[in-house]
């Protein structure tokens, strides 16, 4: 059940990425002036971004992969590109990607003026978001779904 929820609640996390993103950007490149739904969708991306991280973090101590760590050496987890990614790649890269958009988040709030607002919090969310679409297991993830 866990895995469904983290598999299902991904997509919503990346719509939000994307069009939090792509908004940012727009609203930067623009020179447009920072609004109350400006701030309300950067709370909510980053709020369901966090709540994808503990999800994740959760199934990945439960998990049966979790266990090869005691089962197989480094040396084997590193050279088997299945178990690098669950075990390595995927975690770290997707906690990598949410210190960026913890980061965007704050900076934007101690921004006095739109358009460094919108530059923290939109590239900050886009290395994020790339961050993040890199690790998926995607032959899992779309199989799975």
């Amino acid at each position: 059940m866990l895995k469904f929820i983290h598999s299902y609640f991904a997509y919503i996390v990346i719509a939000l990425l994307i069009i939090s993103t792509l908004r940012f950007l727009f609203r930067y490149a623009l020179s447009k002036e920072y609004t109350p739904t400006d701030f309300r969708l950067a709370l909510i991306t980053f709020i369901v971004s966090h709540t994808q991280l503990l999800i994740g973090l959760f199934l990945y101590f439960i998990s049966d992969k979790f266990s090869l760590w005691f089962e197989l050496s480094f040396n084997e987890i590193i050279t088997s590109s299945i178990n690098r990614l669950y075990l390595i790649e995927h975690p770290v890269v997707n906690i990598i990607a949410i210190v960026f958009i913890t980061r965007g988040y704050s900076l934007h709030k101690k921004k006095r003026v739109s358009k460094p607002k919108f530059k923290a919090i939109g590239f900050n969310y886009l290395l994020g978001l790339v961050l993040l679409l890199s690790r998926i297991p995607w032959n899992n993830w779309l199989n799975f779904a």
